[in-house]
């Protein structure tokens, strides 16, 4: 199946409110469609940074705005599109052969990433002609 960012999708994660708060728990396999092996979040992004700039040929993720927010360009190698989070109990589905770039961070954001697999370099795709390419080969 060829990657496409009409496969990539805003999740809404259940939210349990109390007068004390709110809670959101999510479950690999059931609220999101992978098995979670890897957690990792990034913060203290300085104004004005890129992050991301990759793809991966086989890993799947769901990125969460924990504070903040941010925008996160997806890119298919046709098309591209901008989703904004903002909200802790929204995550973006990422499926593999999509491009990523996280722009416009607010100050004191934070951006959670849950990831299908451990790291492996071998499974990023950091140079975009090749993704291009990659992408051409794969229709």
């Amino acid at each position: 199946m060829r990657a496409s960012v009409y496969n990539c999708n805003v999740i809404e994660l259940k939210k349990i409110h109390n007068r004390a708060g709110n809670i959101t728990s999510i479950h690999g396999l059931s609220e999101i469609p992978f098995d979670i092996q890897r957690v990792y979040y990034l913060y203290d992004v300085p104004g004005g940074e890129i992050r991301g700039g990759h793809a991966h040929y086989g890993l799947q993720q769901l990125i969460v705005a924990a504070s903040g927010s941010f925008d996160v360009v997806i890119d298919d190698g046709h098309m591209k599109k901008t989703i904004t989070l903002n909200r802790p109990n929204f995550g973006l589905y990422i499926t593999p052969g999509i491009w990523r770039d996280l722009v416009n961070f607010s100050s004191g954001a934070v951006l959670l990433v849950l990831a299908s697999n451990k790291y492996d370099e071998k499974d990023y795709i950091r140079d975009y002609d090749y993704f291009l390419n990659f992408s051409k080969r794969n229709d």
